[in-house]
């Protein structure tokens, strides 16, 4: 029988599955002209996600701004090292059109590790990061400072393309 611990882990897991989905299916309805009915999802959303966070803090699961940064590499470095790799063959197998993102997401994973280990060094001196702009692609999820890149390293996205975070 699951104590309130792994209910909290299994309420945290679907919030946070249902935020991401409900912004998925507000693209789409923003795609079929249909704005209120994408404006519903977009709010439903962060609902979602005032859920998640809840279940997180009450599973203890943030801590100082430096063990969060080791998590943090600690989950990038399982992603590109372990998770993903496996993906990308068994996709690359079948044929898979996943196998393109799946790919994406290993080298991109890679840099956020790098980029929190980075952060982690700084905060452990006592220092926040000095990096200025920081740019997101958003085909592949890769991350730069200070300026986007002519073209994304990871998917060949042109600068344009990123957004500033």
């Amino acid at each position: 029988m699951p104590n309130t611990q792994d209910n909290l882990k299994e309420a945290f897991a679907g919030e946070s599955q249902a935020n991401r989905k409900y912004l998925a299916f507000a693209q789409q309805a923003e795609k079929d002209g249909f704005a209120n009915v994408a404006r519903l999802f977009r709010t439903a959303a962060e609902a979602e996600t005032i859920h998640a966070l809840a279940h997180f803090n009450a599973m203890g699961a943030v801590g100082t701004t430096a063990e969060n940064l080791q998590t943090a590499v600690d989950g990038e470095t399982y992603e590109y090292t372990e998770m993903y790799p496996p993906m990308v063959a068994q996709a690359e197998k079948e044929g898979h059109k996943a196998k393109r993102m799946f790919n994406f997401a290993v080298k991109a994973e890679a840099v956020h590790a790098k980029l929190y280990a980075q952060a982690l060094e700084a905060v452990k001196q006592g220092k926040d990061l000095d990096v200025g702009e920081i740019y997101l692609c958003p085909v592949c999820g890769h991350v730069e400072y200070g300026q986007a890149p002519d073209s994304c390293p990871i998917c060949g996205a042109k600068a344009a393309k990123f957004v500033q975070v």
